[in-house]
């Protein structure tokens, strides 16, 4: 994720928001082929009919660089503040004491670094997990019990660190975890930070670094590999990588009816990318391109090796953004009109766009133009999607 004073600068570079739908560009013609990203059976993911616009309604405010919204698998919304703080909303209130207050433990003061992210186990709903930075600097995966006295208070003592990964700089550090329709718990990571990936942690499988990892937390301690993880057999990977290739995979998501992977990963100067797994059509292993590639095209080379790679199904230039903000399916029931429409948007640029998947292609379409700094969508546990603002502390319900 590109925050917001790192973006500061970025914005003076971009160009006007350009509103035209954009499909994914061809590679160039020196580039070999690549793996295509698998299509969609049967229903699309979007309806036939493009969605004519949507609304935010203002939710509750006053939050600290808000940069999640989950659920416990019941009426409550858990909002994330980067500091290293959670709270509660319940009924469109903010309950007055948080449920988690780890800040002293947070390193926070990078534009990237914080809590960045929580998932509630999907059977187990009294354990629940974090990513942060710690002091240090390091990505920490933890797991958190709920206090058996109060369902809306964590006990934070009952920290069990699953997992630390040392951060060779302070930015890219990736954030989300999720629970896939599986039961393993996803984490995306960044490619360490800096820029252009000088350690070359992206195509390098030795590293957790630039890599979405899949690890199965109810076995063994602090985790066990799952047993179809792509790259367990092979001594010089790293077991938990179910994808690689990636640079800041800050947002990704599953579609909670099909189970399909939605995953965007911010780019470096140039391009914006979204990527897809059909579920079911995937066995992992996936190579996503980052360093090689920066979407579709070649980075700092004017030619480059594309084979074996799996490119995304939409791009975007930095004339209409420059940090992809990843977001969800809709599958709520209140707006029919939504219905498996997937919406996402862009740091900088604030458009909301939802994705459309046409005869030749996919088209992402811009339905809001807003002036917020949208760091991440939530869903709550009946499929309603939410909007974050970082910078003002807003959320907002997404409504056609």
């Amino acid at each position: 994720m590109a925050l917001r004073n790192f973006l500061s600068a970025l914005l003076l570079l971009s160009a006007c928001l350009g509103l035209a739908g954009c499909r994914v560009a061809a590679p160039a013609a020196e580039m070999p082929a690549a793996t295509p990203a698998p299509s969609l059976p049967g229903e699309p993911t979007a309806p036939a009919v493009p969605l004519a616009s949507v609304q935010l309604q203002w939710i509750a405010g006053n939050f600290q660089q808000p940069t999640y919204l989950t659920h416990a698998f019941d009426d409550r919304l858990f909002v994330v503040e980067q500091v290293g703080r959670v709270s509660i909303l319940q009924n469109g209130q903010r309950l007055p004491a948080p449920f988690l207050d780890i800040s002293r433990q947070v390193e926070s003061g990078g534009n990237e670094q914080g809590l960045l992210s929580l998932a509630f186990h999907p059977t187990d709903h009294r354990r629940f997990f974090v990513n942060y930075t710690d002091q240090q600097g390091d990505t920490r995966i933890s797991e958190f019990a709920v206090s058996p006295q109060n369902p809306d208070q964590a006990d934070a003592n009952s920290e069990r660190v699953l997992l630390t990964i040392a951060q060779p700089y302070g930015n890219h550090n990736g954030g989300q975890i999720q629970f896939g329709p599986d039961g393993y718990l996803y984490v995306g990571m960044g490619d360490g930070g800096s820029g252009g990936d000088p350690e070359g942690h992206g195509q390098n499988k030795a590293t957790l670094l630039g890599a979405l990892l899949r690890l199965n937390v109810d076995q063994s301690q602090p985790y066990a590999i799952p047993p179809d993880n792509p790259f367990i057999n092979d001594p010089a990977s790293r077991p938990e990588i179910w994808a690689y290739g990636l640079r800041n995979p800050w947002r990704f998501s599953f579609d909670r009816l099909t189970g399909d992977l939605y995953m965007a990963d911010v780019g470096q100067n140039a391009w914006e990318e979204l990527n897809l797994v059909t579920a079911g059509a995937s066995s992992g292993g996936e190579n996503y391109g980052w360093n090689r590639l920066e979407g579709t095209h070649c980075f700092n080379l004017p030619v480059c090796r594309s084979a074996g790679t799996t490119l995304p199904i939409v791009e975007y230039d930095h004339n209409e953004g420059c940090s992809i903000t990843g977001g969800y399916v809709y599958r709520g029931e209140r707006f029919p009109s939504l219905s498996g429409h997937y919406f996402f948007s862009d740091y900088c640029g604030g458009v909301i766009w939802n994705l459309q998947q046409t005869g030749d292609g996919w088209q992402k379409n811009p339905l809001l133009e807003t002036d917020l700094n949208i760091a991440s969508f939530g869903e709550d546990a009946a499929g309603e999607l939410y909007v974050l603002d970082h910078a003002g502390g807003d959320i907002y319900q997404l409504q056609p």
